[in-house]
């Protein structure tokens, strides 16, 4: 395990603080199962004190959602991604035309803190299996622009949390509704109808959502049989 075991206390914090807000698949690599993952203790970390913006959220289409919360322990990129890095890794950060390997879990953390991507989950529960590895390469936009952002200033072996609007520019494109050409896209029933209630709720439902990403790996054109 991680040195995140802390993230599990963080959890009431969490939930205190966001209820008072009234053409391809990339995950693709399959997962050594005998490897302790690094989310697994991360869950939905500490954010306190969140404020709300004036001005309204990103749009999905001609539906605004709900006015952004900010958290003040988060840095925002120039993109407006909201991130906090629970551990920096080492190395160069990927390069556009790189191909990363990433694990991550997400959280509709506007409305209930419910995972919609999740790790080691109880046996039989709805997220049984979930989840392989994900990949792809910088620049090709086969991933919500939230992750690529993300991902561009991180080094291998860092962990970082991310939050977004989903229905935003940084999220998922009311074009794929089906999440087929721009993932991730969850792999259980259950994770899907979570996702999708929050993207299509039309401004109704916070489709504010929390993203755990670690970085496993960075292929250069040429490593590892990839072409670039």
């Amino acid at each position: 395990m991680s040195s995140f075991g802390e993230g599990e206390a963080f959890l009431s914090t969490l939930w205190a603080c966001s209820t008072r807000r009234s053409g391809r698949s990339v995950c693709a690599v399959s997962v050594d199962r005998s490897r302790r993952l690094v989310l697994l203790g991360i869950g939905l970390a500490v954010l306190p004190n969140p404020s709300l913006t004036a001005e309204a959220g990103n749009e999905r289409g001609t539906i605004a959602d709900k006015p952004e919360t900010k958290y003040p322990d988060f840095q925002v990129t120039e993109s407006g991604l909201q991130y906090r890095d629970v551990r920096v890794g080492g190395g160069p950060s990927p390069n556009v035309g790189d191909r990363v390997v990433v694990d991550w879990e997400g959280y509709t953390l506007g409305h209930q803190g419910r995972p919609f991507a999740a790790k080691n989950k109880v046996k039989g529960g709805d997220f049984e299996g979930d989840q392989d590895f994900c990949r792809w390469v910088q620049g090709q936009h086969t991933v919500i622009p939230a992750l690529e952002d993300a991902v561009s200033s991180m080094k291998q072996g860092g962990v970082r949390q991310v939050v977004f609007q989903g229905s935003g520019q940084l999220g998922y494109p009311a074009s794929d509704p089906k999440h087929e050409k721009v993932g991730p896209k969850p792999k259980t029933f259950a994770g899907m109808q979570r996702l999708d209630f929050v993207l299509t709720s039309k401004g109704y439902v916070d489709s504010t959502l929390l993203i755990n990403v670690e970085l496993i790996r960075i292929d250069r054109p040429g490593e590892r049989g990839f072409r670039g």
